[in-house]
C-alpha cells in the first residue's frame, strides 16, 4: 500500500538535457536535477550524441534531484523513464560501451539508402502496413545497418551476439540494473521501423530487409511492466524500473488522455501531435504516423495513437537565440512578438532537416520569406512563433481527415507552450480551445504516471485524472476572425510551397 514516504523518481532523457524528477504520492514535483550534454555535427546533416556523455548526465542528474533537496533515496518506490526516441546506440555486451556515437533521431545520413531500400512501392507500403510509419531516415532500422555496414567488425561481433542495440531506454536501463537488463517497451519499439505494430513482435521480414541481425534486438514489454532493478553505484539496490515510454507517447499519457479521440501536442525541439485511437491502429491517408500507445497494467490489448511529427518547432526560437544571437533567452520572443501587430508578411519556414509531416520532403529546405527594409527582430520573433503554430495547424487538419472528426479540445505541453502568444494564436488558427495544464512537463510526467500505476501506488487511471484535474490549467479561447484565419493559413502554404524540392 502506498504510504507518504513513497516517492517515484522519474528520468527525463532528452534530446539536449538529461532530467531527473521526483515526485510523491500527490504527483507534486519534490525536486529536479538537470544537465545538458553536448550536439555533435561531424557532417552537414548529421547529429550525434555521446552515449557515455547521455549517460553520465542522467546520473548526474539523479544524484542533484536527491542531493539538491536532502532527500533520501531509499524512499524511491520505482522508478520511471522517458526518452528521446529513434535514436540508435550500440553497445559491447561484456564491457557496457558504446563501439560509436549514438546516431540521433534528427540525423539524416541514412536518407539515400531508405530511398533506394524502399524504391520499390511495394516494399514501400509494406513497410507503412506493417510499422504504421512512413520509411524515413528519422526511424532507428536505417541508422543500424549504416554502423553495422561502416564500423568494421561491427556485423560480425553483431551476429555473434557480442552486441547490443538499444534506443536510448535500453541503453539507460542496461547500465541501472548492471547489465542483467536488456529491455525495452512496445512505444519505444514501434519507432525502430523494424517492429510489426499489429502483432507485438520484432518483423523478420523487416529484420531481413535492413540486414539486422535478431541477436541485436531487446526484449520488448509493456510500457507499465517490470524493466529490471537496479544495480548501480548511483541508487539503492532493488529499486525497480517499471514504467517506461517514449517522450511524446509519455506526454500522452502524463496528458491523462487515455480514451480515443483525445489529443495533446508537444511544443519541444520538434512539434508532436498524437491522438488516441484506442485498440484501433488506422493507416494515414495523410502522411501522419501510427504509432503504439503507452497503456495501463492490466491492458489485454495494445493501444494506438495517430502521430503527426515536425522536426523544428521550440529548435527555431533556439536557432534565433544560439546561431543568429538575435534574442538571448525563448522568454523574450513574447515581448517582442506584442510590439508588431502582424510579420510585415515576413514568414519563416523552418525546414533546417527537411519537413516532416504531412509533407515528408526531406529535401525541403528553411528560408525567411517576404523581408523588406522594413523588417525588424520583433516581426521575425513573431514570424518564429507563428510558424510553430502553422505546423501544428498543418498537422491538426491532417489528423482532423483521417479521423472524420475536428478536434475541439487540444491539450499542449512542452517549453514553448509556456509562451501565451503562441498559445493565443494557435487557438485561433485552430478555432479550438487550447489547455495548458499547471505542470507543463508532462512528458517525465507520464514515466512517473506508468511507474507509479504499475508498483501499485495508484490503483487505476481515474487516481491520475482525479490528480490532474484538481490542478489549475490556462485555457485560451479562440476569437480571430474567419476572413483572417483563412488569410493566415494561405500565405503560410504559400510559403511552404517556396521551399518543397519538389522531387
Amino acid at each position: 500500500m502506498p504510504n507518504s514516504k513513497d516517492l517515484i523518481l522519474a528520468l527525463d532523457q532528452g534530446t539536449t538535457s538529461s532530467r531527473a524528477v521526483i515526485y510523491d504520492a500527490q504527483a507534486e514535483v519534490l525536486s529536479v536535477g538537470q544537465i545538458a550534454f553536448q550536439q555533435h555535427y561531424p557532417q552537414p546533416g548529421w547529429v550525434e550524441h555521446d552515449a557515455m556523455e547521455i549517460l553520465s548526465s542522467q546520473l548526474a542528474a539523479v544524484t542533484g534531484a536527491l542531493v539538491g533537496e536532502g532527500i533520501d533515496a531509499a524512499r524511491i518506490r520505482c522508478i520511471g523513464i522517458t526518452n528521446q526516441r529513434e535514436t540508435t546506440v550500440l553497445w559491447n555486451r561484456s564491457t557496457g560501451l558504446p563501439i560509436a556515437p549514438a546516431i540521433v533521431w534528427q540525423c539524416r545520413r541514412t536518407t539515400t539508402m531508405v530511398d533506394e531500400i524502399t524504391a520499390d512501392p511495394v516494399i514501400f507500403e509494406r513497410i507503412r502496413e506493417k510499422t504504421g510509419l512512413i520509411p524515413d531516415a528519422y526511424f532507428s532500422a536505417s541508422k543500424i545497418k549504416w554502423l553495422l555496414d561502416n564500423l568494421p567488425g561491427a556485423r560480425e561481433q553483431a551476429e555473434s551476439g557480442e552486441l547490443a542495440f538499444g534506443t536510448i531506454d535500453s541503453w539507460l536501463i542496461w547500465h541501472l540494473t548492471g547489465g542483467k537488463s536488456h529491455a525495452t517497451d512496445y512505444t519505444n519499439a514501434s519507432r525502430t521501423m523494424l517492429f510489426n505494430i499489429h502483432e507485438g513482435c520484432w518483423d523478420e521480414w523487416l529484420l531481413d530487409l535492413f540486414e539486422v541481425p535478431r541477436q541485436l534486438l531487446p526484449e520488448v514489454r509493456p510500457s507499465a511492466s517490470l524493466f529490471g532493478h537496479t544495480e548501480h553505484s548511483s541508487l539503492p539496490d532493488g529499486i525497480p524500473v517499471c514504467g517506461v515510454a517514449g517522450d511524446q507517447q509519455a506526454a500522452l499519457f502524463g496528458q491523462t488522455c487515455f480514451e480515443p479521440g483525445e489529443a495533446k501536442n508537444t511544443f519541444g525541439t520538434g512539434c508532436f501531435l498524437l491522438v488516441h485511437t484506442g485498440n484501433k491502429a488506422p493507416l494515414s491517408e495523410n502522411q501522419l504516423l501510427t504509432t503504439i500507445a503507452a497503456s495501463a497494467p492490466g491492458s489485454t490489448q495494445l493501444e494506438y495513437a495517430l502521430e503527426g511529427s515536425v522536426f523544428v518547432s521550440g529548435a527555431l526560437i533556439q536557432w534565433l537565440r544560439d546561431e543568429l544571437g538575435l534574442i538571448s533567452s525563448a522568454a523574450e520572443t513574447e515581448e517582442l512578438a506584442r510590439q508588431v501587430s502582424d510579420t510585415g508578411g515576413v514568414y519563416i519556414v523552418p525546414a533546417f532537416t527537411g519537413l516532416g509531416a504531412p509533407y515528408w520532403d526531406m529535401d525541403a529546405r528553411g528560408a525567411i520569406l517576404g523581408l523588406t527594409r522594413g523588417t525588424t527582430i520583433n516581426h521575425l520573433a513573431r514570424a518564429a512563433l507563428e510558424a510553430m503554430a502553422f505546423e501544428l495547424c498543418d498537422l491538426v487538419e491532417a489528423v482532423e481527415a483521417d479521423i472524420s472528426l475536428k478536434l475541439k479540445h487540444l491539450k499542449v505541453d512542452g517549453g514553448a507552450s509556456a509562451n501565451d502568444f503562441l498559445l493565443q494564436f494557435q487557438s485561433d488558427l485552430l478555432d479550438a480551445e487550447i489547455f495548458r495544464p499547471q505542470n507543463r512537463e508532462t512528458t517525465v510526467l507520464g514515466a512517473a504516471f506508468l511507474a507509479g500505476l504499475s508498483s501499485g501506488l495508484w490503483k487505476d487511471t481515474s487516481k491520475l485524472k482525479a490528480l490532474v484535474s484538481g490542478k489549475d490549467h490556462a485555457t485560451f479561447t479562440p476569437v480571430m476572425p474567419p476572413e483572417e484565419r483563412k488569410r493566415h493559413l494561405d500565405g503560410w502554404h504559400r510559403a511552404v510551397g517556396r521551399v518543397l524540392s519538389n522531387r
